[in-house]
């Protein structure tokens, strides 16, 4: 055993079980050995992203929600609605391992001459059970941060930063201009802004309400949308005729938003259009549902024409979609405007139990814009 492992650390696991509830408990694991190739991580931070909540709670009714076992190691279990049980049939009996991402500082390295450098140094790491407080894995899944960089501020690199840049590097391989994001005013969309503003290219926000487009106007924001306005659909068309944006991303995945996207797309072609088509514009549009906020059926009435798509976008595919090389130009830009264009903030740091209370789950649970949570699992 490496001087500087203890044997065991704790982890955050979720259970569905085969009746239908959810338990999240921590789990004592053994601290593994590196091999040449990897380094362990203590981890000192990771954030509870949208994609990790969908793990976390599975499909499980949060309301539902008990907490028992300990202080120190509490267990919440919490109903499955028996409808949402065959969503949930491959991972029922199984106990995961949750969070994406993280940061923390090495503290044993393998022999590697790559492992061996980054002993000591604070790493930011991609590559999932990141809710414990240490993690091994491979030299190549981690990023070395800049000299001054907290465990805190780098806990953010990939998901956001990566995802948002995937989102601009999507529009221009796709042939697109500009483009359309909505939920626009979460960790992810603020970066999307930053990102757009410094490369010059054109954004369009959809947001729910005043407060959120007060804030991306404060970070300089031109184009802002409010989908509760009784003149949205005619505020969105006016934003795409000025920027030509003909691809978007959206974080709520159902209802009717996806759809009055490409039905504006549409009508602001018809605005500059020389020649009538009763097939519509001959320009492609293209909306990816990326989330899934809204849980409802996506509903649109063709009311586009014949030129457009809509589909899923994932991080994960597209990186592999680009290649090795690409994925990590992506990443390096992530490190040099760590404090800048990619800087995240957090509404509160807890702890491994802390993540198991049930106000701080009803909290985080609501994916609200300003209250994403940071885990410091060796606080």
């Amino acid at each position: 055993m490496h001087p500087a492992l203890p044997c065991t650390g704790l982890e955050l696991r979720s259970l569905v079980k085969p009746d239908g509830e959810l338990e999240l408990s921590l789990v004592e694991q053994p601290v593994p050995q590196p091999a040449a190739d990897e380094v362990v991580v203590r981890i000192e931070a990771a954030p509870i992203n949208p994609s990790d909540i969908g793990l976390l709670f599975g499909a499980a009714d949060m309301n539902t929600a008990k907490v028992s076992g300990t202080p120190d190691h509490p267990v919440v279990t919490a109903r499955v609605p028996e409808r949402a049980m065959k969503g949930m049939a491959a991972r029922a009996g199984r106990s995961l391992p949750v969070g994406n991402e993280g940061a923390g500082v090495v503290v044993a390295a393998g022999a590697s001459p790559a492992a061996q450098a980054l002993l000591g140094r604070t790493v930011a790491v991609l590559g999932g059970a990141m809710y414990t407080q240490y993690r091994c894995i491979k030299v190549e899944q981690t990023l070395l941060l800049p000299a001054g960089t907290t465990s805190a501020e780098g806990a953010s690199c990939f998901v956001n930063p990566l995802t948002a840049l995937g989102m601009v590097e999507t529009m221009r391989r796709e042939g697109h201009k500009a483009l359309v994001h909505t939920a626009a005013a979460s960790n992810l969309g603020q970066m999307l802004n930053r990102i757009c503003i410094k490369d010059g290219i054109a954004l369009v926000n959809i947001v729910r309400k005043p407060e959120q487009e007060a804030i991306l106007r404060a970070i300089g924001a031109k184009y802002v949308c409010n989908a509760a306005s009784p003149t949205f659909l005619e505020d969105l068309t006016q934003a795409l005729v000025a920027t030509g944006a003909t691809i978007a991303f959206d974080a709520t995945g159902g209802g009717k938003l996806a759809g009055q996207i490409l039905g504006c797309m549409e009508a602001a072609l018809n605005k500059t259009a020389t020649e009538y088509s009763r097939y519509g514009s001959t320009t492609h549009k293209q909306v990816y549902l990326y989330g899934g906020l809204d849980t409802s059926p996506t509903e649109f009435n063709r009311n586009f024409g014949m030129a457009w798509g809509m589909g899923g976008w994932l991080l994960f595919p597209f990186l592999q979609r680009i290649g090795a090389e690409a994925a990590q130009a992506l990443r390096q830009r992530v490190a040099n405007e760590l404090k800048t264009t990619f800087a995240s903030h957090y509404a509160k740091e807890i702890s491994l139990t802390q993540a198991l209370q049930l106000d701080a789950i009803q909290d985080y649970g609501q994916r609200a814009t300003g209250a994403k949570y940071l885990i410091n699992p060796n606080q």
